[in-house]
């Protein structure tokens, strides 16, 4: 057995696929992404109205959570690529969770994985 970690990178939508592209090469095994919307620090996108005759400031930025589970030995390759990947020097370049996996299990076999503490 061996220790697991998740990662979660909320990151602008625009950088999606370089983050996911370098999350895989960084050793990940896959990810999933949630797309959402987010308020934080970054500054908000200005947006036209349906007829593209209005303008304003959107409450919300476009944000992507990726997710993924990797063997506690591959967290600093695979936080390290989304950094150099995702930074662009701003507030809004996003946020990286990392977090212990205290259990597991396979839906599919109803085997419970129970990682090394």
């Amino acid at each position: 057995m061996f220790h697991m970690k998740r990662i979660d990178a909320m990151i602008p939508s625009l950088r999606r696929n370089e983050v996911v592209n370098s999350i895989l090469k960084a050793g990940a095994r896959g990810v999933t992404i949630v797309e959402s919307r987010g308020k934080g620090d970054g500054e908000r996108p200005m947006v036209k109205g349906a007829r593209g005759t209005a303008k304003y400031i959107a409450d919300y930025n476009r944000i992507d959570t990726i997710t993924t589970v990797i063997d506690d030995s591959k967290v600093d390759s695979v936080v390290s690529s989304i950094m150099d990947v995702a930074y662009r020097g701003n507030d809004g370049d996003g946020m990286i969770f990392v977090s212990t996996i205290d259990e597991a299990y396979k839906i599919g076999t109803k085997e419970k994985i129970k990682p090394q503490i």
